[in-house]
């Protein structure tokens, strides 16, 4: 399977956004025109993009579906889309309407149902984000913890059919400071599944440290917002 690198479009407001472990209140906005963040991504030669619907993960449905669909009209490679998306009609709308995988978190984890008729319908079309903080899942856009643990949700998508895990580590995101291997490792070791790695990651040295760690895909953020990774060198490392 090959290994991915995808820039990270978080949209909150029908901005292009991006928030420092998670908290809404240490936002920074890079751009009123997602579209054209999007377009920039691919002419870079990204060949697949991670939107997130910051509103919609707050909310618990989707409020940023106008930006996704414009992004989605605009450039030609696939999409992956998560925030907000608690049912299985939102999921039926997300996929009809082109987002190449919908990524499920905080209904899949409060509700064993849902991740299991997800999985049964759409299957590898879905992927369930694991957002930990010190191994433990958090929950309603970060602001919240479960009582699972990375390991146990890992297996529990294993068994539920869910096609891919998007993994996050919440203390290092937007913090430039790399991305937490362990937790990574454990929840591809517990589901068998590929696992893409998110936050924190902010070099090409993390880019490689996530590749050689056995992930699937690599998402960037802030540090290409921020020009300290570059986004063409980082996808020389796809393989």
């Amino acid at each position: 399977m090959k290994f991915e690198v995808v820039p990270a479009i978080d949209l909150r407001g029908g901005k292009v956004v991006r928030l420092v472990q998670g908290d809404y209140n240490r936002e920074t906005v890079f751009s009123d025109d997602p579209v054209a963040t999007a377009e920039r991504w691919v002419a870079a030669g990204a060949t697949r993009l991670h939107l997130v619907d910051l509103d919609g993960a707050a909310a618990g449905c989707p409020r940023n579906l106008a930006a996704v669909r414009a992004i989605r009209a605009a450039v030609g490679v696939p999409i992956q889309l998560g925030g907000g998306l608690r049912s299985l009609e939102t999921l039926e709308d997300v996929l009809g309407e082109g987002v190449d995988r919908a990524i499920i978190g905080t209904a899949a984890i409060e509700d064993p149902t849902f991740l299991h008729e997800a999985g049964a319908r759409f299957g590898s079309r879905v992927a369930l984000g694991i957002d930990a903080r010190d191994g433990v899942v958090a929950v309603r856009g970060w602001r919240e913890s479960s009582s699972r643990t990375v390991e146990e949700l890992a297996r529990s998508a294993r068994e539920a059919g869910i096609g891919w895990l998007v993994v996050t580590d919440i203390l290092h995101d937007g913090t430039h400071g790399g991305t937490n291997l362990a937790t990574l490792q454990a929840a591809a070791r517990e589901s068998g599944l590929p696992v893409i790695a998110a936050g924190g990651i902010a070099t090409l040295d993390h880019v490689r440290a996530v590749r050689d760690a056995g992930a699937s895909g690599a998402i960037v953020g802030r540090a290409i917002y921020d020009g300290t990774l570059d986004l063409r060198a980082a996808l020389a490392l796809q393989c």
